[in-house]
């Protein structure tokens, strides 16, 4: 009887024994689950990080495509601007030179036909005539009567012949041509004589038509005054004959 007991414990304790092995090894591999829950768990969290910076990513390179976008916009809209504003100082300037050009164009035109400055030079040749006619003695303007009769001593003339008198008078008279026309060109004043050229209505004036035979119908036959142009223009017309056609 107590041998069956103590089998009977013997086996009890057996059983217990092998029962506790496998609770305990239960025990110690309980505490691994949650690591590997724990790590399926940040794996499946790992797919979302990436969409998440994915789509930050795209953000961005969108928030720089559309930045680069106004820039780009921009600078087309100063470019545009900066060739308004060129075109527009290229008008002004242009204006400008023009006005430029129209003043100094005015301030010759009235210098050129100023008649102040005109008039005294030409006083140089009224002294001149003077001078002509004073070299011509009173006695041959007015003859004295034929009872009449002059001293020699009265006159530092009286050794003169009337020829000579007229030779002086001659001689003046040219001196004053030449100092009028020095003085006219001065100011651009040119003369012109157009006897033996074709007639230009513009800058001829006929004043009479002849037949001459062996001449072409309008030439210019003799020229009664000459012409004269200021600065290439018309100051006075030539006043001449012209030839007309023989039958």
């Amino acid at each position: 009887m107590n041998a069956l007991r103590s089998a009977t414990a013997s086996l009890s304790s057996r059983t217990l024994t092998h029962s506790a092995r496998p609770t305990a090894s239960r025990a110690l591999r309980r505490p691994a689950a949650p690591a590997m829950r724990w790590y399926s768990e940040s794996a499946t969290e790992k797919p979302s990080d990436a969409s998440k910076l994915s789509g930050e990513a795209s953000e961005a390179s969108k928030s720089e495509g559309d930045t680069s976008s106004e820039l780009e916009a921009e600078l087309k809209a100063k470019a545009a601007e900066v060739v308004d504003i060129t075109s527009r100082l290229r008008y002004l300037q242009a204006d400008f030179l023009n006005l430029q050009r129209n003043a100094a164009r005015e301030k010759e035109q009235t210098r050129d036909f100023a008649i102040t400055r005109f008039a005294s030079d030409l006083l140089e040749t009224v002294d001149v005539l003077a001078l002509a006619l004073k070299s011509v003695p009173a006695e041959l303007v007015n003859p004295p009567e034929a009872n009449a009769s002059s001293s020699p001593s009265t006159s530092a003339n009286a050794d003169k012949t009337p020829t000579d008198h007229l030779r002086d008078l001659y001689n003046g008279v040219e001196l004053t041509h030449r100092q009028l026309l020095q003085t006219l060109f001065k100011y651009h004043v040119k003369p012109f004589d157009p006897t033996g050229d074709k007639f230009d209505p513009n800058m001829h004036e006929a004043l009479y038509q002849a037949p001459v035979p062996g001449t072409e119908a309008g030439t210019v036959l003799d020229c009664q005054k000459i012409g004269f142009t200021i600065k290439d223009r018309l100051l006075r017309a030539a006043q001449v004959g012209v030839a007309q056609e023989t039958s």
